[in-house]
């Protein structure tokens, strides 16, 4: 379970990469590609830290990794992130901002009886 919630949790970071209405894949394209997210605990009982392969496409985020992990998420032409992660009865969001190379943001994962919430950083790959 609480690898699981950690799952959520990376997802979280994506949570900041969902934005209203669909983006035009030429503005969205900028931060497209494979970029490597640290997932980090502040609050709670998950795991300190977990990284993950995060696919950017035509602005549209997805988990680039093989667990069954239902996420969604987008970017915004000028690198705002929002995603939703949903495994099981668990759940995060997250939110922050790419730009260029990196990006940062906060999430929050909620399972059964645990809550858990944090940071997270990314470096394009």
């Amino acid at each position: 379970m609480r690898r699981a919630l950690n799952s959520l949790i990376f997802c979280a970071f994506l949570a900041g990469l969902v934005v209203t209405g669909a983006l035009p894949a030429a503005l969205a394209a900028p931060m497209d590609g494979i970029w490597s997210v640290l997932i980090v605990t502040e609050k709670g009982e998950c795991d300190h830290a977990y990284r993950y392969a995060v696919k950017i496409a035509n602005g549209y985020v997805s988990y680039a990794g093989d667990a069954s992990i239902d996420m969604s998420g987008s970017v915004a032409p000028n690198g705002a992130v929002k995603v939703n992660i949903r495994l099981g009865d668990k759940g995060a969001n997250g939110s922050g901002r790419l730009s260029g190379q990196t990006g940062s943001g906060v999430w929050r994962g909620v399972a059964s009886n645990a809550a858990c919430a944090g940071r997270w950083e990314a470096e394009r790959r």
